[in-house]
């Protein structure tokens, strides 16, 4: 979800642009990459067991998430 400013998520076929209010959902498995020409604030919505690193563990990998 665009908090403030402007995003673009690029998908293989089609660019996606979202403004402030706007949010879209990302199917699983699908390969996306956002991009924003100026400073933008996003809201994620990912599920519990989405991990910060991805597939890549380092030390900076959370694995026990703290709750608000």
């Amino acid at each position: 979800m665009v908090i403030k400013g402007h995003l673009t998520i690029k998908l293989r076929n089609e660019n996606i642009e979202l403004n402030e209010g706007e949010f879209y959902i990302i199917p699983k498995g699908v390969e996306h990459m956002p991009v924003a020409e100026n400073e933008v604030h996003v809201l994620l919505f990912e599920p519990q067991s989405t991990v910060n690193t991805g597939s890549a563990d380092s030390d900076k990998t959370i694995s026990t998430l703290e709750r608000i």
